[in-house]
């Protein structure tokens, strides 16, 4: 196999620089040591034409090129004043080009920050954005409506949760992205014979021999790069105008959604958890206006959660053990929606057309056998028993649909349809929602499996479990494939939602841990560190989810529905309840058309109504019903060709040849920087500074959870008491508080007074709401506020006499010093403890001079005496450093035969 490796993108810095006739965009990589220059004519009024030379400049070539254009567009030659070459802007990628009614402008990311990185491929989210005007002011046709245009655009906040990467894909699942890495290379061979035009101009007794060391036979190194996913992708249509005229560096795919990392470290070992949401661009938009399908079979609010665990102590892909996995959410596969020419908080239910034969969930179904394989899970969690009907209207036909839609499918390969009513589950007393999810969960993840890129480690057969043996998926030669997939809805696919994937997501996790020989079985615990660090992410997630979808944070947490939550989040609930009903009721449909702009799903033209002028965009996402269809699927065999041959492994994945032509292979030199992760990471050409990267300021489970008393255990698999880990029962932390705020795209309200809590009502006797009522607390165990008024109050008073909680006049005596509960062996000898023969980490706190020397001035300094011990061990340093191995000792060889036991057996 080769060392194949995902290409980074060659330009990830832009200038943009002006002339009266033409802008210039010069873009780098990120050494600044190749050039690329787009040209891009501005005489043209309504047409975009640019031209591409496809040369790589050096940056001297650069600085020539520049200073010409500079002295040939000058008003007089001689002239130095005025310059014929001004810089407009520098930028880090394109998002793309759109034109409205006058002419094109070009929207450029001036703004970055660095969110994850997963394999030395950095993820960034768009921080800011500007929008330039191509053409000049002397070709300009004006348009009054042409400033409207450009407010609905801008309504789409690009600096709110949109992503990209230069060298990894996002569209793809990372099992895609490692399995196409991972492919034979007698495929990758005849395939760069079919795109000659990719190959890189070096020749082939350049290439790096990466076996030339060990003397193995010699493969040429290759870089791949592949066709986005364009489902997830949200800048596609505004690209495909200068897709085919400009190089692939040019371009970069963003996707909408969220992304999340943060650290947890084991014992110091550093493993990285990643989340990543992709929001689908098809059928996208808001809560009330965008329900069920459209005629393609692609759902409202549709998103893929993958989460990513690897162990960080090792980047690279080919060396590195990485673990994902994927599920999704997405309303439920009908044609139907809700009324709100009336606004309530719960519109009556409605099916818009009848689908006696499945169509559209057929259609929708097929695209999740291409992608993830089978088997396809449904968890439906919308109400079975209703008083008035309303919800159950969808689980009957969706249960419909789905017989029918199994009577064609192998057995081994149908669709399975899980219903539970958490609703109703949630209001019992005698029923625990939790454990009914992790049972769903264990089960659904004992069906998909989980991808990971290494085969099972020796520790699993050293320490079995029971549960390992039957986890599904494939297993190849070289680790373990996802497939299939489970597929959560409820009626919006917001707060119970989030709270079963992050159950089943809890679930995967403890799998994941166990295949990288993390834990000694796959099982996690409430209240551990690495559980309360993976709900926050999953908290963030659902957070930023539901504010884009439904125009407020969650409702429902899992600290609801453990009936944890403190009585403060009541009153919380109800101001997010008002804020989603706000948002749906007055800013929904400016949202909506902003996103319809954007995706270019309504492109504005003088001969058309304009978008604010529709009665509805009912037409412009379900295009096939203005016209008869020619080649309609069939309703028995409504899977794509070649689909089931291939189950239960995703059509997608399968290296047949029509997966194979949107793989471009480009020959390249391993040293090349396009290819080159430790440059790319480490930026070695840059001066850093390591208080300004990610992964310090990256959330870390031992900095933020681990309990800070001394003697805690550091294991962060262990279950904590809520005073151990220093967080309120009654809430979070400010601290923790602040990294929510900082991580949300916005935060959740200040809790209410006292007076407008205990106003609060607790009857939960109401008709239960989707996700805008709240769960009853009445066995949640908590204090009373009276209890925990009185001893707040207190605490203030104490904390006014007392900085801190510290009264700094009381120091404490040598007797408190010394260390309590000490084991009954004393593990010093005979010695009588003393503080001098006390541990550092008991003696540190002393009062004693810093300085260790005998003598210590500002006139002379008197180094302290040496031991033989010491000098030796430093002049076995220094005879190492020469090169001058000394010969191991018995300690030593003890000493290194018990680290190899306690690291590899």
């Amino acid at each position: 196999m080769p060392q194949s490796a995902a290409i980074i993108g060659g330009i990830q810095r832009l200038v943009l620089y002006e002339t009266r006739a033409r802008y210039f965009l010069v873009g780098s990589n990120h050494a600044q040591t190749k050039h690329r220059v787009l040209k891009i004519d501005r005489t043209e009024p309504k047409d975009l034409v640019i031209i591409d030379d496809k040369h790589v400049y050096n940056q001297q070539e650069v600085r020539e090129l520049l200073g010409r254009l500079d002295l040939g567009n000058r008003t007089k030659i001689s002239q130095k004043g005025s310059s014929g070459l001004s810089r407009t802007v520098s930028a880090f990628g394109i998002v793309g080009f759109v034109r409205f009614l006058e002419g094109y402008y070009i929207v450029l990311i001036t703004k970055r920050r660095k969110m994850a990185d997963i394999g030395g491929h950095s993820i960034y989210k768009i921080e800011d954005t500007t929008m330039i005007y191509i053409p000049n002011d002397s070709v300009r046709v004006t348009h009054p409506d042409e400033a409207r245009y450009l407010r609905i655009f801008q309504n789409v906040d690009l600096s709110s949760n949109f992503y990209f990467s230069y060298s990894y894909d996002l569209s793809h699942s990372l099992q895609y992205n490692l399995t196409l890495l991972q492919r034979p290379y007698e495929q990758w061979s005849s395939a760069a014979s079919s795109t000659e035009e990719e190959v890189h101009t070096q020749s082939k007794q350049d290439s790096f021999d990466i076996f030339e060391d060990e003397g193995l036979p010699t493969k040429v190194v290759y870089g791949l790069y592949n066709e986005p996913y364009y489902k997830y992708v949200w800048n596609g249509k505004l690209l495909e105008r200068v897709k085919d005229i400009v190089h692939h560096d040019w371009l970069m795919y963003i996707i909408h959604g969220f992304c999340g990392q943060s650290k947890l470290l084991i014992y110091g070992r550093p493993v990285h958890i990643t989340l990543i949401a992709r929001r689908s661009s098809k059928f996208a938009g808001t809560r009330f206006l965008k329900r069920g399908a459209n005629c393609e079979g692609d759902v409202a609010n549709e998103v893929e959660t993958e989460q990513v665990v690897h162990d960080a102590s090792v980047m690279s892909f080919t060396a590195g053990s990485y673990s994902s996995y994927v599920q999704v959410r997405g309303s439920v596969p009908l044609y139907w929606s809700q009324d709100i020419s009336t606004m309530m908080p719960k519109p009556p239910i409605r099916l818009d057309q009848a689908d006696p034969y499945a169509y559209v969930a057929g259609l929708h179904f097929d695209q999740m056998l291409q992608r993830f394989g089978s088997p396809i899970i449904i968890l439906n969690l919308v109400k079975k028993r209703e008083k008035r009907k309303h919800e159950k209207i969808l689980s009957e036909e969706l249960f419909r649909a789905v017989v029918n839609l199994n009577q064609f499918l192998p057995p081994s390969h149908c669709i399975d349809y899980i219903a539970w009513d958490m609703a109703r589950y949630t209001k019992s007393k005698l029923c625990n929602v939790l454990d009914r999810l992790s049972m769903i969960a264990e089960n659904v993840v004992k069906r998909t499996g989980f991808f990971i890129n290494r085969s099972d480690f020796y520790c699993h057969t050293l320490r079995p479990d029971e549960r390992w043996g039957d986890v599904g998926g494939q297993i190849t030669s070289t680790g373990r494939l996802q497939t299939g997939v489970l597929r959560t809805n409820c009626v919006d696919c917001l707060d119970r939602t989030n709270t079963a994937q992050f159950m089943v997501g809890k679930c995967a996790l403890a799998y994941q841990l166990y295949a990288l020989g993390m834990i000694d079985k796959p099982k996690l615990q409430f209240d551990t560190d690495c559980v309360r660090l993976f709900e926050e992410l999953y908290e963030d997630h659902g957070d930023t989810l539901s504010l884009q979808y439904g125009g407020s944070q969650l409702v429902h947490r899992v600290k609801t529905y453990r009936k944890i939550a403190p009585w403060t989040q009541h009153s919380k609930d109800i101001m997010q309840t008002l804020s989603r009903y706000y948002s749906n009721a007055f800013s929904d449909a400016d949202r909506q058309d902003a996103i319809n702009l954007f995706l270019q799903v309504y492109q504005p033209s003088e001969f058309k109504p304009h978008l604010w002028e529709l009665p509805t965009d009912f037409y412009l996402h379900h295009t096939s019903t203005m016209a008869i269809p020619q080649d309609r699927r069939s309703y028995t065999l409504w899977w794509s060709e070649g689909v089931l041959s291939y189950l239960p492994v995703p059509y997608d994945e399968v290296p047949c040849e029509e997966n194979m032509n949107k793989v471009k292979v480009k020959r390249m030199n391993q040293l090349d920087e396009s290819i080159d992760i430790y440059t790319e990471f480490f930026k070695p050409y840059e001066l850093t500074s390591f208080d300004d990267t990610f992964c310090i300021a990256m959330t870390n489970s031992a900095r933020e959870f681990m309990p800070k008393t001394v003697g805690a255990d550091p294991n962060p698999f262990t279950v904590r008491k809520p005073e151990e880990t220093g967080k309120s029962v009654l809430g979070k932390s400010s601290k923790e508080e602040t990294i929510l705020q900082r991580k949300t795209a916005a935060s959740a309200p200040p809790p209410p007074s006292e007076e407008a809590i205990s106003s609060t009502s607790e009857d939960d006797s109401e008709e239960d709401r989707e996700d805008e009522g709240t769960v009853s607390q009445r066995s949640t165990p908590i204090k009373l506020l009276t209890e925990s008024g009185e001893s707040s109050r207190t605490q203030e008073q104490h904390m006014a006499k007392e900085p801190y909680g510290l009264n700094l006049a009381e120091f404490p005596s040598e007797d408190d010093l010394l260390p309590r509960d000490l084991p009954k062996v004393n593990v010093y000898g005979d010695t009588p403890i003393t503080h001098a023969s006390l541990p550092f980490f008991f003696s540190f706190s002393l009062r004693e001079p810093v300085s260790c020397f005998p003598e210590d001035s500002i006139y002379a300094v008197l180094p302290p005496q040496v031991g033989k011990n010491s000098q030796e061990v430093f002049e076995g340093h220094v005879m190492t450093g020469q090169g001058q191995v000394r010969a191991l000792c018995r300690e030593d060889m003890l000493m290194y035969r018990e680290y190899i036991k306690n690291r590899y057996m």
